[in-house]
């Protein structure tokens, strides 16, 4: 099986400029590859141009400007290439449904923050073997890089990419052939159901709370953003493009913050299932349209004059959605039972709170669940928590779990 590797780079001052200069020249060759793009689809010749055509530049590119593109890895500025081509794949992709296109747009310096090389060796050396105590990686142009090793890296590195997230930096390895380590059974199957107001709830009744990390950050993330706004980023003088500088990157790291909290809490709460249940179900949620904003409502008496559509109270509940992370935590659990030798079946969630569990009954009906918390069957009276109800019945629904006597 395929697994990726993430470990905390320690490189040393000098490095960080080099390795942020690595940045903005992948960065300069990315737009210029994208504005070539453009203006050859621009032409009335609609030329359109390929990644093979732009990749056979590159020698002529390393040779005209060798102090910014001659210095650097030359597969990795093809990867850099091949991440556009496949943003204008997924660009025609879109325009061939019939969905909104979204055209791939220029990339800002501090909004490129990877670069992949494409093969160990390659421009790049994973130096480390189980043995070692000091981990380092080698990346052409920079130099050996320390790296903080947490955990044994399993398989056989494949690509290698480097990562800047915020202040920090990051090296990721891409590995194949990781050999999977079964759990032992536990003889024990679940539904789950994810909330809001519970993270998740198992069809045993067992619920793990929602953190909420980024409600509990707001205030000082507003603080940081008030502090950013009093001092716009095209600025002349010296001394408020120094403090814009640094409130941008307290935000930065405020964000960066809660992301690694959430991640760790996720990885915490996989785990605990996969180790407990040998068959686990969930919901197969459409998180995108559960986030969406609702539709304007015209008025059709008053041109020009909309109706309440409640979309102040559906974006608390968007904001909510966006700060469990159920999409990254389901991400998770997925690798964590393949490796772990468990089963994951992904069900309809339609109705799944609103459908009473028991095997004589199955009433469907939305007066079901008359407030969050409470699940009561207007039919045959069952009670109990509608988190509990809604996990029964995606267990139902897999064939993991019996119904309700």
């Amino acid at each position: 099986m395929n697994r990726a590797y993430k470990f905390l780079l320690r490189p040393t001052k000098q490095q960080v400029g080099v390795l942020t200069r690595m940045l903005r020249d992948h960065c300069a060759l990315y737009n210029a590859a994208l504005q070539e793009r453009r203006d050859a689809y621009a032409h009335p010749s609609k030329t359109r141009i390929r990644y093979g055509d732009q990749s056979a530049q590159l020698k002529e590119i390393r040779a005209f400007d060798p102090e910014r593109q001659g210095c650097w890895s030359f597969s990795s500025q093809q990867a850099t290439l091949r991440r556009l081509d496949k943003a204008f794949q997924a660009f025609f992709c879109r325009v061939k449904a019939g969905r909104r296109p979204g055209h791939p747009r220029f990339k800002g310096v501090g909004h490129f923050d990877t670069v992949v090389f494409p093969r160990d060796g390659d421009g790049c050396r994973w130096d480390s073997t189980p043995a070692d105590t000091v981990t380092r990686v080698r990346f052409q142009g920079v130099g050996h890089v320390r790296v903080h090793r947490h955990r044994p890296v399993k398989g056989r590195v494949k690509t290698i990419g480097i990562k800047r997230e915020g202040d920090r930096w990051f090296v990721v390895l891409s590995c194949d052939r990781v050999p999977a380590e079964p759990l032992e059974p536990t003889g024990r199957v679940a539904g789950i159901d994810m909330g809001v107001a519970s993270f998740l709830t198992t069809s045993e009744g067992e619920h793990v709370d929602n953190p909420r990390f980024l409600k509990r950050a707001a205030d000082r993330l507003a603080e940081a953003q008030r502090d950013l706004a009093r001092f716009p980023g095209r600025v002349k003088a010296t001394n408020r493009t120094r403090k814009h500088t640094a409130a941008g990157a307290r935000v930065a790291r405020l964000y960066a913050k809660v992301r690694r909290q959430r991640l760790d809490h996720h990885h915490k709460s996989a785990l605990d299932l996969v180790r407990r249940f040998d068959a686990i179900a969930h919901e197969r949620l459409n998180i995108a349209g559960m986030a969406r904003a609702p539709a304007p409502k015209p008025d059709p008496e008053n041109n020009g004059v909309f109706l309440a559509n409640g979309a102040a109270a559906k974006a608390g509940l968007n904001k909510s959605i966006t700060d469990a992370g159920w999409g990254v935590f389901l991400g998770i659990l997925a690798y964590k039972a393949a490796s772990a030798g468990r089963v994951l079946v992904p069900v309809n969630a339609r109705n799944t709170s609103r459908t009473c569990p028991r095997e004589a009954c199955g009433h469907t009906s939305a007066d079901n669940r008359p407030t969050q918390e409470k699940f009561r069957c207007t039919r045959c009276g069952f009670t109990g928590h509608a988190d509990r109800v809604g996990a029964i019945n995606v267990g139902i629904r897999a064939g993991l779990v019996l119904p309700v006597a």
